[in-house]
């Protein structure tokens, strides 16, 4: 019904930086509202653990470890969460995905939406 495409990973040496994107698009129904968006991530044999999530009205909040490195942005009329990455070390490397835990379609809403999850690595 909705679905969340990220794009925006790859692979990056230490000190550089990427810029992650994810977007939510109805394939049947238009979305009428987004509640908070975020990025987790997850790393090989660790647990997903939450990176930043941004409010509908901009409020942003962080994990300690990517403070003052990391930026969350959203454009409400793209229906889009961006990551700004920068400063980028080796620990960085996971899979991240974006996540919108409430979003509204015409009759109901829907929860706990992931994407697909994109790979970023860092590494010299």
């Amino acid at each position: 019904q909705v679905q969340l495409v990220e794009s925006g990973g790859g692979s990056v040496q230490p000190g550089g930086s990427l810029r992650l994107s994810c977007t939510a698009s109805g394939r049947i129904f238009t979305i009428l509202s987004i509640n908070n968006m975020g990025w987790y991530r997850q790393a090989p044999g660790k647990q997903r653990e939450l990176v930043a999530t941004i409010t509908s009205g901009g409020v942003t909040n962080y994990a300690d470890s990517v403070k003052d490195r990391f930026t969350i942005s959203r454009d409400n009329a793209k229906n889009t969460v961006y990551l700004q990455m920068s400063s980028l070390k080796p620990e960085d490397t996971a899979v991240y995905y974006c996540n919108i835990d409430r979003m509204r379609i015409p009759g109901r809403w829907l929860y706990d939406n992931w994407g697909q999850g994109t790979q970023v690595t860092v590494s010299s």
